[in-house]
């Protein structure tokens, strides 16, 4: 026997006795094809029989503690069980081996698809919990009643189906054609998966190559997550006493253009260039009570660009524009760098340093709430944090007129 087809010697005769049924009609001859095995016991036993079980079982542990579930039966059975005994029996009396074992395996096929379209892992919520039950049962049923009909093709087989339903087998006749043959309260069991596929070995060596291939990506996983360890430990080893206001990402921009948001009357749209290789970045901003269209255009301002992008009534915002609102909040005044500074330049504070935080660190740890909570304008408008100036290369930054004003 050709070394990709031996598994185990209770799996062997389970698959070629299944074989022999499906390829040696009674009174005539098998022409043997290790191919046609091969695909009969993928498709069949692998597919078919063994995913059912092993879905069903999961399912039953997820959705009824890995127990026969107290609950009634379904208005509609997974199958037809009467009309399927009586084929299966007619088949078996005149000794079509081959249609008996394909009337079993395509009754297990149905219970497949009714599980499939009822797709209990779908129903989610405390109200749908006994429905949910009520199709693991069924399946599980189902499936108990139909493994009797494998017995004289898959003994093995069939027998492991019963363990892990811990449910005896009987008499064919003495099924209970309801459905309901399964002692509530009964244990379920996983355990391994029924049958193992068998590969070619055109696939065991394309199988090879991926599993290399996987094995390369884990490695890489691994050191890229060791590299990242390595960097946050450094970040937090030398950033620990890092200013708050160096770890945001304040930049000079350009508007470049600027429209009304079609949906929201308080928003203007507008493209800012802050400089990146990407072109401008969409941003929304609060402004049409105070700002006309003319005095927005080619306007500069300061752009806080590592804040996670919001959706702002459809409108995909990515960054903030800074403006200083006045205690009552009747007058907003966009706080502006001086008219030669550099696109893109990132504005400072003298004497402090440090590089700004991604856009989930910024996130997480509530950077932006922590510094806005100290920024304002001081005397003729400056542009301060802590009470310091926030400067740009060509000078201070400041609002027209506001003082004392707080900057968002």
């Amino acid at each position: 026997v050709h070394q990709t087809i031996i598994l185990d010697f209770a799996l062997i005769r389970n698959i070629f006795r299944r074989y022999l049924c499906k390829e040696a009609p009674y009174g005539g001859e098998l022409s043997f094809s290790e191919d046609s095995l091969r695909d009969m016991h993928n498709a069949d036993l692998c597919d078919t029989l063994g995913n059912l079980v092993h879905r069903g079982t999961n399912l039953c542990k997820k959705y009824c503690g890995g127990i026969i579930a107290d609950v009634p039966a379904p208005p509609s059975p997974p199958i037809d069980f009467v009309k399927v005994r009586e084929s299966y029996q007619a088949k078996m009396d005149n000794f079509e081996l081959e249609g008996g074992a394909a009337i079993a395996m395509q009754a297990f096929r149905d219970v497949n698809g009714y599980l499939t379209e009822e797709a209990p892992w779908l129903k989610k919520g405390d109200e749908f919990e006994e429905e949910r039950k009520i199709v693991v049962r069924a399946t599980l049923e189902a499936i108990y009643a139909l493994s009797h009909l494998l017995l004289p093709f898959i003994p093995a087989g069939a027998t492991k189906i019963f363990q892990k339903l811990n449910t005896f087998p009987k008499s064919i006749a003495d099924i209970s054609t309801d459905l309901r043959n399964l002692e509530t309260g009964a244990k379920v069991e996983i355990g391994d998966v029924l049958f193992k596929k068998i590969m070619s070995d055109e696939e065991l060596s394309a199988a090879d190559v991926k599993k290399k291939k996987n094995e390369d990506y884990a490695e890489a996983q691994r050191r890229k997550k060791e590299k990242k360890a390595a960097q946050n430990a450094k970040s937090k080893e030398a950033g620990g006493d890092q200013p708050d206001f160096t770890k945001v990402d304040i930049r000079v921009g350009k508007i470049t253009k600027v429209w009304h948001h079609p949906e929201a009357d308080k928003l203007f749209c507008e493209e800012i260039d802050i400089g990146e290789e990407g072109g401008p970045r969409q941003i929304a901003s609060g402004l049409r009570a105070n700002y006309e269209l003319s005095d927005m255009q080619d306007k500069m301002v300061l752009v806080v660009c590592n804040l996670k992008a919001s959706k702002m009534v459809g409108f995909e915002s990515q960054g903030m524009v800074l403006a200083a609102k006045s205690e009552d909040g009747t007058k907003v005044e966009l706080v502006t760098p001086p008219e030669d500074a550099a696109i893109g330049e990132r504005v400072y504070i003298e004497g402090l340093s440090g590089d700004p935080f991604s856009s989930t660190q910024m996130k997480k740890k509530k950077v932006w709430d922590k510094v806005a909570k100290n920024l304002k304008t001081g005397e003729g408008g400056v542009a301060t944090w802590d009470g310091k100036e926030i400067k740009t290369a060509a000078g201070i930054c400041s609002a027209a007129t506001l003082v004392g004003a707080p900057i968002s």
